[in-house]
């Protein structure tokens, strides 16, 4: 049976063109690695294992080296992998630090009976289990932190434009309220004239 591998490089809706064919080359690259060790007869688990390394350590895709920073300008990765024989799994979630959390969530299957570890949990499991530590700002591209900047520019202009808009309708209401409020003195003001009119003419 020729095996096949299946690469997904993300959900990006918009590529840059200077970007898109070292995109392009890093899923092929990917795709590959993991076929190549399924010819040689390795498992589908280590290929995909493999395949994913490869993406993670590619600064072009979001995954290890190239993720999405969260508002603090920090790398916090997630990863899960699952073995279709006995539907085992791992995954791990909020994990610093660390090039290949592909590689952690399979240590989580196949090392722990848990399914599942995060944050600091999984921070005290890698280093259990070896896994090697590397800078946080070593996985922080200068692309990444250009779009956080810009996000947060654009945020801030969004809030000061809603700021803008509930001044703007808090003064229209004031000033309909205004209005209103000074109707019905206005008509008293009116009538109670007619009414000492209509006394003087009758008396």
């Amino acid at each position: 049976m020729n095996p096949v591998v299946v690469v997904h490089g993300g959900g990006a809706s918009h590529i840059s063109k200077d970007r898109k064919e070292r995109v392009r080359q890093g899923i092929i690259r990917a795709a590959t690695v993991g076929y190549n060790i399924l010819r040689e007869g390795g498992s589908a688990v280590d290929a995909v294992e493999s395949a994913v390394a490869v993406l993670e350590d590619d600064p072009e895709f979001n995954a290890g080296c190239g993720s999405v920073l969260n508002v603090n300008g920090e790398v916090e990765m997630d990863a899960s992998i699952m073995n279709g024989k006995d539907l085992s799994a791992g995954a791990v979630s909020a994990v610093r630090c660390v090039a290949n959390p592909i590689k952690l969530a399979r240590l989580v299957m196949e090392k722990t009976p848990h399914c599942f570890l995060t944050d600091q949990g999984a921070a005290k499991f890698a280093a259990a289990m070896g896994v090697p530590e590397v800078p946080g700002k070593q996985l922080v591209t200068e692309r990444n932190i250009k779009r956080l900047e810009k996000e947060k520019h654009e945020k801030d202009a969004q809030k000061l434009d809603c700021q803008k808009s509930r001044l703007a309708l808090s003064n229209r209401n004031a000033r309909a309220t205004e209005a209103i409020c000074s109707f019905p003195v206005a008509t008293f003001k009116k009538n109670k004239q007619i009414v000492e009119n209509e006394c003087k003419s009758r008396f």
